[in-house]
């Protein structure tokens, strides 16, 4: 398997070299919305250890990441009022997975609305950080 590659987009975003809208963060976890969303409030949940894949993290990070996702989709269903949630996470190019540090993607979900394509419309930062306010918001009040 390939090594972790310390200049990824998202270790570059922990190491505060580049912008994100963050949500939640702790001592092992961080949490931003995606800046091309495939639906309204669409999230990254990271681990700050430097991991490629589902399968190179410590089963104990994986819990306390897997804890903290769960945390964050609750209150995206709150503040997004989904009818659901999409939850996705992929491993290596033929898994799918496009950025090289383990992510877990949350989708809150409305009846009848499809996704947009991946990586396909950029989002206005101003709505992106009012999503991120009120997310945070909702984290703080549960």
């Amino acid at each position: 398997m390939p090594s972790y590659d310390q200049n990824n987009v998202f270790a570059k975003i922990l190491r505060g070299e580049l912008p994100a809208h963050k949500v939640y963060e702790d001592d092992k976890a961080f949490a931003f919305l995606d800046i091309m969303p495939r639906a309204p409030g669409h999230m990254l949940v990271i681990p700050k250890a430097p991991v490629r894949t589902f399968l190179d993290i410590e089963p104990d990070d994986l819990c306390h990441l897997i804890k903290t996702t769960q945390t964050i989709a609750r209150a995206a269903v709150r503040v997004f009022a989904a009818d659901g949630l999409t939850i996705q996470q992929f491993n290596e190019p033929a898994g799918g997975q496009v950025v090289f540090h383990l992510h877990i993607h949350i989708l809150p979900r409305k009846n009848g609305v499809p996704l947009k394509p991946p990586a396909s419309i950029k989002e206005e930062p101003a709505v992106l950080s009012d999503q991120a306010l009120r997310l945070a918001a909702a984290l703080r009040d549960k």
